[in-house]
């Protein structure tokens, strides 16, 4: 299994109540969710991916469940990696791809 096919169900249906095109595309080994070709959120294994403005990486890394994305052992800029508990409910994921909506709309300004 590449990637939770049920996390990244839940991360479908969040996207379809915002009034915004989202398409998907395989990435890291899993699947990632972009907006106008950024990405905002995905699914690693059973982990979320978001990436972040660089000026709310800290306050989101202080968050419960979050660490830096590091696959080559090195934080990749902008990017975090969010544990299944730190998403439970949907309020909580819809916060993450609300912040990874922020990421991608600012890279288009």
């Amino acid at each position: 299994m590449a990637y939770n096919d049920e996390i990244a169900k839940r991360i479908q249906h969040a996207l379809a109540l915002i009034p915004e095109n989202f398409t998907e595309k395989k990435m890291f080994g899993g699947v990632a969710f972009l907006y106008h070709g950024k990405m905002t959120v995905g699914v690693v294994k059973d982990e979320l991916m978001v990436r972040i403005l660089d000026n709310k990486m800290e306050s989101a890394l202080r968050q419960e469940h979050t660490r830096p994305m590091d696959f080559t052992g090195k934080p990749m800029k902008e990017f975090v990696f969010v544990s299944q508990n730190g998403f439970r409910s949907e309020e909580q994921l819809q916060l993450w791809i609300e912040l990874g909506l922020e990421h991608a709309k600012s890279k288009l300004q």
